[in-house]
């Protein structure tokens, strides 16, 4: 038979075969719409085919995404090749979908769903790590795929870990959509997104954008004003400079080393162009600045000297003698630091070039009270270390000492 089904240019990547497939992105990006319609393409393609929808928690099928693919094998015309039960569907081939929840699963009754050759989890945001450890290894029959669509909560989700981390599955296909991908996006949801754009800034970019959920009541950051002014490639630059805000200890759990490349553009306006921040010894998170330094053709290197004294740019000095090193000293609170440059960032006067989401989570738990994060936001001091050295006049005051400036090398020339 023909299938003809609409696809938003932005799911193509997915229509490949694989292991893993994703999608992030807010409100009205279409796409539940867009998995609901692969499960009943799957099914009539592939006969015999056993689906399973899941979610964290589903008290009942009402909780589920049943109706919405009840109402794609209607509006397909296939109404005929499939057989809608109360609790689950009827394929061709004698396959079945059916709607769990991962919550109610254990170890022995997950086994139920080994032969299954696709699991769908919708609101994938509120899987716990034990839900996936579960499932992953469960979805095992040949060729067999995981699907997951979420609007992201913050970086710490399981499945955001798993499909957006560090390093996610060589085999996983994971996209970004959002209102603006979607052709079929209705005016009666424009009007909506609309009016909460309007009406609720603090939220609008985790509602419609995919943005992490904002945690921090009165947080100096603001989500929106972040993705307002984010640039895709990099300006030409004036300066550039790697900030470092190395931890106490280099232990096992302990903080991270905030590195940060930022500058300032021919435009005379803020970037943040990476982030390179880790745990380790003060080797690596030297030698990772140093790096950073090289890649970008920095200018500088800024540091907080507070906690290892003369012994962080010694460190430094260890990887390349000949080496120019800002070094500041932290005199008042690190909300009373981060407020001026908030406040650059509100005047639409920063751009992050990319998404940096730890880093932008930290941003929005700083609150003028303090940071309400876990831990230490060593990514956002390492921020404001270097955006104050590169808008001096906006964060020190008269009473504050200037930085301190090693130049090694020789005369005229910090390289030497």
């Amino acid at each position: 038979m023909t299938l003809s089904i609409a696809t938003p240019r932005v799911f193509a990547p997915l229509l490949k075969p694989s292991r893993y497939k994703g999608v992030w992105g807010g409100r009205g990006s279409g796409k539940s719409h867009f998995f609901a319609e692969a499960v009943v393409e799957k099914c009539l393609m592939q006969p015999g085919t056993r689906v399973v929808c899941v979610r964290e928690v589903q008290k009942s099928l009402k909780d589920s995404v049943k109706r919405l693919i009840e109402d794609k094998i209607e509006a397909l015309g296939v109404g005929d090749r499939f057989n809608v039960k109360s609790a689950e569907i009827g394929t061709p081939g004698g396959g079945v979908i059916v709607f769990q929840g991962l919550q109610d699963h254990t170890a022995e009754s997950v086994k139920s769903l080994e032969g299954f050759n696709v699991a769908w989890a919708e609101e994938a945001q509120s899987l716990s790590a034990r839900s996936l450890e579960l499932l992953r290894p469960t979805i095992r029959a040949p060729g067999s795929e995981i699907w997951a669509s979420w609007n992201p909560r913050n970086a710490a989700d399981p499945i955001d870990q798993l499909l957006r981390g560090i390093t996610p599955p060589s085999d996983a296909i994971v996209v970004r959509a959002n209102y603006s991908d979607n052709p079929f996006f209705p005016p009666e949801l424009e009007a909506e997104r609309e009016f909460d754009q309007r009406t609720k800034p603090d939220r609008y970019g985790h509602i419609w954008l995919g943005d992490y959920e904002p945690v921090a009541i009165g947080a100096i950051w603001d989500r929106l004003v972040l993705h307002r002014n984010r640039r895709a490639e990099v300006p030409p630059m004036a300066r550039i400079l790697v900030a470092v805000d190395p931890a106490v200890s280099s232990e096992r759990g302990s903080d991270e080393h905030g590195i940060v490349v930022v500058g300032i553009g021919q435009d005379g306006r803020g970037y943040l162009l990476a982030d390179y921040t880790l745990r380790g010894t003060p080797l690596q998170w030297a030698g990772r600045a140093v790096a950073a330094l090289d890649e970008f053709g920095a200018d500088a290197i800024v540091i907080e000297r507070n906690q290892g004294g003369d012994m962080c740019a010694q460190t430094l000095r260890t990887i390349r003698p000949h080496l120019r090193i800002i070094e500041v000293v932290a005199t008042r609170g690190k909300h009373v630091r981060a407020e001026p440059i908030a406040a650059l960032y509100s005047l639409d006067r920063i751009s992050h070039v990319g998404t940096f989401q730890r880093l932008e989570d930290q941003m929005c738990q700083m609150t003028a009270g303090g940071y309400e994060g876990e831990g230490s936001p060593d990514r956002v001091d390492a921020l404001v270390w270097g955006f104050t050295e590169l808008f001096p006049t906006i964060n020190r005051g008269a009473a504050k000492p200037p930085p301190r400036v090693e130049r090694v090398g020789g005369a005229g020339s910090w390289m030497g």
